[in-house]
């Protein structure tokens, strides 16, 4: 698989993560209303939130993307430097 189409797979499941997201934001009853989705269907959203999540891991992986490091599409990585401010006493 070349990058093209690691990248292009990383964009369909994030925007297919945000998609289900809204689905369950828009579904989510207000106020003690019964929910309208059944146990098995709010167990398979979790379930296809953790796949997901799951593949976003393996491509970054596999692209050497550091998760725990910023990402810049410029491919440049911002300097900076940590300022302590201490309270003068």
């Amino acid at each position: 698989m070349d990058i093209e189409t690691l990248s292009k797979e990383q964009s369909i499941l994030r925007t297919m993560r945000k998609t289900l997201a809204n689905v369950v934001r828009d579904v989510t009853p207000l106020g003690g209303r019964t929910n309208p989705l059944t146990a098995d269907t709010i167990e398979g959203i979790k379930d296809c939130f953790a796949l997901i999540s799951e593949r976003e891991n393996e491509l970054a992986e596999l692209l050497n993307f550091d998760q725990a490091r910023p990402y810049y599409k410029d491919g440049e990585q911002q300097n900076a430097q940590v300022i302590s401010f201490v309270k003068p006493a």
